[in-house]
């Protein structure tokens, strides 16, 4: 008995531990995020501490049903405060159910709207696929369609270029029979004629031997003789005909020359100029000569040390003059000095400043010339790189005559003489305008004109036929080796011809003269024999300008007087 008593007693302490330990739970766990969850297990825990407190007190009364009388009130007690917070915490625990079924609740129907969006997207997405497969199956469907057709018209056109050609081989093959008949036929044909030509063969050289019997000369003996004649009697008629053609070629070729020279000339009028170092500058007055000077001649240094030009002041009355080699320079100079004497003020800084402005001035004033000049010519697509140094030389003049106008010049007539001869004008316009550009440069580089104009074209890209025409323009000058061995092969020529004596070659190769001998060359072997040196030398020789052959053939006759 007494060990069912203190289990009992146990089991109420345990009961009411398990009680105070709930209410310390729920007080401290109310006020926090996480109570309810709390708040549950706290219930479970007290479901379960009060099923093991009716198991115990189950015991306890069938064991100990004398005492039950005596815990009857403690027990009741405890029971009625545990089915209290019992009650307490069912609630709390159906309320927190209640919530987490409405979120529950919420999240369903979020779910089922969620869903219902998807599967919408979906089957709008399934519709355009479809849509777009079903375009693609008509598409491919109609391609289908129109490759039956094509295939249909295929086998159409195979059908009938099949019969076309079963019928051609039909034809062939009865060509080739008729062919094969003719063959036959032409090679009976055949044998006949060989027989023919046989007997026709014999017959002539029975013929040709007795005609070798009369004339008691063989066949190649007669052949020769008959070619040597007919060779003389047609170097004799050819010889007539060329000098009758080169006397008239030459008479009309004269008058020809004369007529385009002079319709080029009359249609192109030119300017001359007098070529000179020096400038004449008109002064307002002489008392601007003594400011020109300056303070201990301060003002003339810096002048002609800025400018470069030598300014010359003699007893010439309201003149000064300007002397420079370098024309351009020189119409700085004197742009310049006229500029400072409208001005009056006249000092070296103002010096420099005005010569600037001058140099500035003379180049527009250059392409100004030369575009200009293009534009009169009609030349077009030239480099603008070579646009200043044609334009200076407005500035530069050449035996009497201002350089650019000379080109201009030039280049018309050679237009006209292109058009005369009915050329293309334009290149040779273009050559013609172009030829003494380098004389703008030879006062800065050394060499002839035609060539520094010919390199300075080839460096701004002009074609190689124009280039090369500038440079040959005055190409007369060789080596002695080259005119040494020149001269030598000319008289090696004239002298190898049959019935030569002698061979002169004169005026520094320009002209030969050939002596024969008047016995075995009459008047027209002479023309034929000149003829032939002139066209042997023009096939092997490189000359500049021309050479004039010249036969002569003199007949003398001696008689002694005794």
């Amino acid at each position: 008995m007494q060990g069912v008593l203190y289990a009992a007693v146990a089991a109420a302490f345990v009961l009411g531990l398990f009680f105070v330990d709930s209410y310390r739970r729920r007080g401290s766990h109310r006020s926090s995020a996480g109570a309810r969850q709390r708040e549950i297990d706290s219930l479970a825990e007290i479901e379960k501490s009060e099923d093991f407190a009716q198991s115990a007190r189950r015991v306890a009364e069938a064991e100990a049903v004398s005492i039950r009388q005596l815990a009857q009130t403690e027990a009741d007690a405890h029971r009625r405060a545990a089915e209290a917070e019992a009650e307490a915490l069912r609630r709390a625990a159906q309320s927190d159910a209640a919530s987490a079924t409405s979120a529950a609740q919420a999240i369903r129907d979020q779910a089922k709207t969620d869903a219902a969006g998807l599967i919408a997207e979906a089957k709008r997405t399934a519709e355009a696929e479809v849509a777009r497969l079903t375009d693609e199956l008509r598409d491919t469907e109609r391609e289908l369609a129109t490759r039956d057709v094509r295939l249909d018209e295929t086998q159409a056109k195979l059908d009938a270029q099949a019969a076309r050609l079963e019928a051609e081989a039909a034809d062939l093959d009865r060509a080739v029979r008729q062919l094969t008949e003719r063959r036959r036929e032409l090679d009976l044909l055949d044998d006949q004629t060989t027989v023919r030509l046989a007997e026709i063969d014999e017959r002539e050289a029975n013929q040709i031997r007795e005609v070798e019997r009369v004339a008691g000369l063989t066949a190649e003996e007669a052949k020769a003789e008959l070619i040597t004649a007919v060779e003389a009697s047609a170097r004799r008629d050819a010889a007539v005909l060329v000098r009758t053609i080169e006397t008239e070629a030459r008479a009309e070729g004269t008058e020809r020359a004369r007529a385009v020279v002079a319709e080029a000339v009359q249609r192109v009028a030119s300017e001359q100029t007098t070529e000179t170092v020096v400038s004449v500058l008109h002064l307002p007055g002489d008392e601007m000569k003594g400011r020109i000077i300056g303070r201990e001649g301060r003002n003339i240094r810096a002048f002609e040390a800025v400018t470069g030009v030598n300014v010359i002041i003699d007893d010439t009355p309201e003149a000064v003059l300007l002397s420079c080699f370098d024309p351009v320079r020189r119409e700085v100079g004197r742009l310049t000095l006229e500029k400072l004497i409208v001005d009056g003020r006249i000092h070296p800084h103002r010096i420099e400043e005005i010569y600037e402005n001058s140099k500035a001035e003379v180049d527009e004033l250059c392409l100004r010339a030369a575009r200009d000049a293009l534009a009169e010519v009609g030349v077009s697509d030239l480099d603008e790189h070579l646009l200043p140094t044609l334009g200076r030389l407005k500035y530069r003049t050449s035996y009497g005559q201002n350089v650019l106008g000379h080109l201009i010049e030039t280049a018309h007539i050679a237009g006209v003489m292109a058009a005369e001869l009915g050329l293309e004008p334009t290149l040779i316009k273009r050559c013609a305008f172009l030829h003494d550009i380098g004389k703008a440069l030879t006062h800065e580089v050394e060499g002839s004109h035609a060539i520094i104009g010919a390199e300075l074209l080839r460096k701004y890209g002009e074609s190689e036929a124009v280039a090369h025409a500038v440079e040959a323009h005055h190409a007369r000058r060789e080596s002695l080796e080259t005119y040494v061995k020149r001269l030598a092969r000319i008289e090696e020529i004239a002298n190898a011809k049959p019935g030569v004596e002698k061979v002169f070659a004169m005026q520094s190769g320009r002209e030969v003269r050939v002596m024969v001998q008047p016995s075995e060359i009459d008047d027209l072997a002479a023309q034929v024999i000149a003829r032939e040196i002139a066209k042997q030398i023009e096939d092997e020789l490189t000359y500049p300008g021309q050479i004039r052959v010249t036969v002569v053939r003199e007949s003398r006759a001696t008689e002694v007087a005794h």
